[in-house]
């Protein structure tokens, strides 16, 4: 007989929003559901939202920001705070964020967590862009 786990994390629309295959609303179950909120809310400017104006992250504010370590202290912070409040699913263990090996306009933030459901440890990397100034 199997054993009987409940579902402590849930589910929800899935992101980018697409349709099933019997016409309604695609979901995310568990895991993949997680992930992919963490995404929506790195990748939502706070203020964005009209009907939840505090929902999102302080990252998209960096975007012209120099790729320096100034920078990145401030993108682990942001995401930090932002992943603390939005995300209760979640423990944040760890955040970094570093300049991408091939690309100097790109900081990668690695986040480490763990499901709070579950007590799985997961990680995730999230691509952020910074556009370059004139030199």
């Amino acid at each position: 007989m199997a054993e009987y786990k409940p579902d402590f994390i849930g589910a929800g629309w899935a992101f980018p929003l697409r349709i099933n295959g019997r016409g309604g609303i695609e979901l995310s179950h568990g895991e993949r559901d997680v992930k992919e909120a963490i995404r929506l809310i790195l990748a939502t400017q706070t203020g964005e939202r009209r009907m939840r104006p505090q929902f999102g992250c302080g990252i998209q504010d960096l975007a012209f920001a120099t790729n320096d370590p100034t920078t990145h202290g401030q993108i682990v912070r942001d995401v930090r705070e932002a992943l603390e409040l939005w995300e209760p699913r979640i423990d944040v263990l760890d955040v970094r964020a570093d300049l991408a090996p091939d690309d100097s306009a790109q900081v990668l933030v690695e986040l480490d967590y763990q499901l709070r459901g579950t007590n799985e440890r997961r990680n995730l990397v999230y691509p952020f862009y910074l556009i370059p100034g004139e030199e």
